[in-house]
């Protein structure tokens, strides 16, 4: 409750101010913005994956993205838990969260061969998962991607 402390003879009473005490709603917004800064990175998907850079524009990504990563190794990884190659369609069938119009999102090391890379997306394709993005780290833009060969 704020007072006025103007001199008016006539009226002895304090008039109130109607004011809103925007503290405790700051005090509560800096909580949060802590609690989102310390969740947000644990939220990602942490396999260690040199990813080539792209200059395209980034796209919005689903609440719960289906990555399958590929390591440097070739072996293959659904989020964070490897699978091998065989599994693989049955075990993207088997996911509670995934279906066949849902979007794969695909991660590759910079140093898998290309060949490999087509036919990890050929077996996507056989097995009825059409719907594929390539993931990639975002790069200047005009700039040439990591790994391009320059005139």
């Amino acid at each position: 409750m704020g007072v006025s402390l103007a001199d008016n003879d006539d009226d002895d009473d304090f008039g109130e101010t109607h004011e809103i005490n925007v503290t405790p709603f700051i005090d509560v917004i800096l909580v949060l913005l802590i609690i989102f800064m310390v969740a947000a990175p644990l939220s990602t998907v942490d396999l260690p994956i040199d990813l080539p850079t792209s200059s395209a524009t980034p796209q919005k990504k689903p609440d719960k993205p289906t990555y399958l990563s590929i390591k440097p190794d070739l072996t293959l990884a659904i989020g964070e838990n490897p699978v091998h190659r065989a599994e693989l369609i049955g075990t993207l069938d088997g996911l509670s969260d995934m279906s066949k119009d849902k979007y794969v999102f695909l991660r590759a090391d910079r140093s898998v061969p290309y060949g490999e890379l087509m036919g990890i997306m050929e077996l996507l394709r056989s097995g009825g998962y059409s719907r594929v993005k390539l993931v990639a780290l975002e790069g200047a833009p005009g700039a040439p991607a990591a790994g391009a060969a320059q005139p």
